[in-house]
């Protein structure tokens, strides 16, 4: 079961970052198979995600440093987009990182805003935990 382990932190970690990945898919074919490891797989995919999240926020922290270079990934108006956007809505858009398209972009911004480690990571892990534990409960039946 450890490597079950292993791979569901991976996946859910890489998920989190802007990196094109997936662990709902993982994380429902284990509770499937090991409906008796209910807390600790959404203990895991949930650290996984949520460190996944902070290494965006990390990089966020320190990418305007590099706006002037002509490799840099990101167009000064997308940039400023997103900072207008997260200015109007504030840390609790956070509350959409686990959604996917917008919210390991969202992860980024909030490290580009400054918003602060603690706030973040309260957030960020009440969201991210609460959209796996609301899929364990359609996994296994007890919203039906």
């Amino acid at each position: 079961m450890s490597g079950a382990f292993i791979g569901l932190f991976l996946a859910a970690f890489g998920a989190a970052t802007l990196l094109p990945l997936q662990s709902e898919a993982l994380l429902v074919g284990l509770l499937l198979s090991e409906r008796d490891w209910l807390w600790s797989l959404l203990a895991v995919a949930t650290l996984g995600n949520v460190l996944g999240s902070l290494v965006n926020w990390w990089l966020g922290r320190g990418i305007e440093r590099f706006r002037e270079r002509r490799w840099f990934p990101v167009k000064p108006r997308h940039l400023e987009t997103a900072r207008k956007h997260y200015q109007r809505y504030g840390h609790w858009s956070l509350l959409l990182s686990w959604v996917p398209v917008i919210g390991d972009p969202l992860t980024l911004v909030a490290g580009v805003m400054r918003e602060p480690l603690g706030r973040f990571l309260l957030i960020v892990t009440f969201a991210k935990g609460a959209r796996y534990g609301v899929l364990a409960a359609i996994t296994l039946g007890w919203m039906a």
